[in-house]
């Protein structure tokens, strides 16, 4: 059942034979006694991709229900911590600032949990890429996964100083659109721009400006506001450091852009993980610790 959970996931035989560490030959032997004994076909196999058939779509919702049992059964008597393989997805910034340096905590915690990490900003298909969670921060559309909100964080306008002094310190929004530009935050899922966002009197006020240049990425961001290519609206935990070096100068404090949640997300099937759990109540407090 597990092996045959990971083909439909990975969509691969290779790739779910590697997960589970069985040779691929035998992965393959053990999916085709299992539809011998069932007296169905579960998977459509072609020279590309590997994807369940009707009833392998049935039998994989059922597998997944009866493997979760399993664990949390086993885990319950046996009073072992969770073990194995957690595949994450987590945005570089968030990475190197909540995530990466409390991890020896959490392999003193959980010392049979391996961590296997990719860092994007991207949309991520946890389940066909056989990944297990993925930490994001911003609002998040509706992708059909659940998302466990872990912490609410403050976001700042800024802008380097060289910028400053060409373009002049605005002091109201009124001098934000009169000239001013920004350093572009592109979209991952569409390529539109992203408006500078303030709060004021409790409500939202959107301005869209010249940004001659563009990114998609947050490290690229902060960089090109550092250059002084224009304004910039970012996590203040990103760039406090850059504000106490003066490298980075703090704007219109009095109206901020909203606040954004940082959620940690995974697929519906997994929610119950022992892993998964262990790591989303473990970042949960590391969360909670850089709030206090």
């Amino acid at each position: 059942m597990r092996l045959f959970t990971r083909v439909v996931e990975r969509r691969s035989f290779t790739q779910a034979a590697n997960d589970i560490g069985l040779p691929r030959s035998t992965a393959t032997q053990m999916i085709h006694q299992l539809e011998r004994r069932l007296g169905v076909r579960l998977l459509q196999r072609t020279t590309r991709v590997v994807r369940p058939t009707l009833d392998g779509e049935a039998y994989y919702r059922r597998c997944l229900a009866i493997l979760q049992d399993v664990d949390d059964a086993e885990g319950a008597f046996s009073g072992t911590k969770p073990k194995g393989t957690l595949r994450i997805e987590v945005q570089g910034t968030l990475a190197r600032h909540f995530l990466m340096p409390n991890l020896p905590a959490f392999f003193e915690q959980y010392p049979e949990i391996e961590i296997s990490m990719s860092e994007s900003d991207r949309w991520v298909d946890l389940v066909h890429e056989g990944v297990d969670c993925a930490l994001r921060w911003g609002e998040l559309a509706d992708s059909g996964l659940v998302a466990r909100r872990l912490a609410v964080l403050t976001r700042i306008t800024c802008a380097a100083p060289a910028y400053l002094k060409r373009f002049g310190r605005p002091k109201t929004l009124q001098d934000v659109d009169a000239g001013h530009q920004v350093v572009g935050l592109r979209r991952f899922t569409t390529g539109d721009l992203e408006p500078l966002s303030f709060v004021v009197d409790g409500k939202m006020h959107t301005t869209s400006l010249p940004a001659p240049f563009s990114v998609t990425g947050p490290e690229s961001y902060l960089l090109a506001t550092r250059l002084g290519l224009g304004l910039a609206q970012m996590p203040h935990f990103h760039v406090v450091e850059d504000i106490k070096r003066g490298s980075l100068v703090a704007l219109l404090t009095d109206t901020p852009p909203p606040s954004a949640p940082v959620s940690l997300m995974y697929a519906q099937n997994r929610q119950l993980s022992p892993r998964v759990r262990a790591f989303s109540d473990w970042l949960a407090r590391q969360f909670s610790k850089s709030e206090e």
